[in-house]
């Protein structure tokens, strides 16, 4: 990343994930932890740097045509 700044976009990572608890929702099972924020959010909250285990997810492949 070029600017230090910036928090990774949880969404594309491969580490989150989303929880059935209403009351901590959002997940990473890098850190191994559940919460209400983001959880890049979190982790830049508690140790001022972003996430150092940001994974970007690969790309989906494109949907199957219908065959006619």
């Amino acid at each position: 990343m070029a600017d230090r700044t910036q928090r990774p976009d949880c969404l594309h990572c491969r580490h989150y994930f989303v929880t059935w608890d209403a009351q901590q929702p959002r997940g990473c099972r890098a850190y191994a932890f559940k919460s209400s924020e983001m959880p890049s959010a979190v982790v830049f909250a508690s140790s001022g740097e972003p996430c150092s285990f940001f994974d970007r997810k690969p790309p989906r492949p494109a949907p199957a045509k219908p065959q006619r």
